[in-house]
């Protein structure tokens, strides 16, 4: 399906109407999956043209992200992940750890950013942080369209090398989402350390319910698995 390339519009209103020099695009990977870090890309581009076919990197091949990703990551001024782990997801949240994640990204930044583009509606970062959310930014802004892909292709990458004892959960595949090969090893082998523990879908293993932590009320918890509830019996 044709698509508009990103564009520097929302940076260069960002620049006019605040003044700010430096501003990063900010995305995020791994929200819904069951297992794996939850990761936050941070990424300044000046206002260069891109690379072409950047976009959202969910609208592009593995293969074609793989490429993207390597040349983005020489073409950008400068970018940094963040990651906030299974373990801090169950004990924090999903936005608290989005927050740390995004925190750890732009503190490895090597200038610190006078504004962001955060893709989506919700302002998980807050103060001190000027922000600026657009919804489908990774489709329509530079920025936040290369840490987009950057994000994604890392992230892939890190669940991919996951140790070899884990090979049966389709980590390389799945990257921790809920495919039908995640599933039936987790109702055969239960979760991994690399899983998410706080999470509604071990409501349905009655084998490994057990292991749940409880942080939060069940709607809360509902809400914050990002939809990815259970295992579509």
């Amino acid at each position: 399906m044709p698509y508009e390339p990103p564009t520097h519009t929302v940076e260069r209103s960002i620049r006019a109407t605040t003044g700010a020099r430096i501003v990063a695009g900010i995305d995020e990977v791994g929200r819904g999956a069951w297992a794996g870090p939850v990761t936050v890309c941070a990424a300044i581009t000046g206002l260069r043209r891109p690379p072409v076919g950047l976009t959202d990197s969910k609208l592009i091949t593995p293969r074609r992200r793989e490429e993207l990703a390597g040349l983005l990551e020489g073409w950008v001024t400068a970018h940094a992940l963040g990651h906030a782990s299974p373990e801090e997801i169950d004990d924090l949240g999903m936005t608290a750890a989005l927050r740390l994640a995004a925190v750890r990204a732009l503190d490895g930044l090597p200038v610190r950013p006078d504004a962001i583009i955060l893709d989506g509606k919700h302002d998980y970062l807050g103060v001190p942080w000027q922000v600026r959310t657009v919804i489908k930014g990774d489709q329509s802004c530079v920025a936040v369209a290369a840490a987009s892909v950057i994000a994604k292709v890392r992230r892939d990458a890190m669940m991919a090398q996951l140790p070899e004892d884990f090979t049966v959960f389709g980590f390389a595949e799945n990257a921790g989402y809920p495919s039908p090969v995640h599933k039936a090893a987790l109702r055969e082998l239960g979760p991994t350390p690399y899983h998410r523990l706080s999470w509604a879908y071990l409501d349905s293993l009655p084998r490994w319910r057990h292991l749940k932590k409880v942080r939060v009320s069940p709607v809360a918890a509902e809400l914050e698995s990002g939809g990815q509830l259970g295992f579509d019996f």
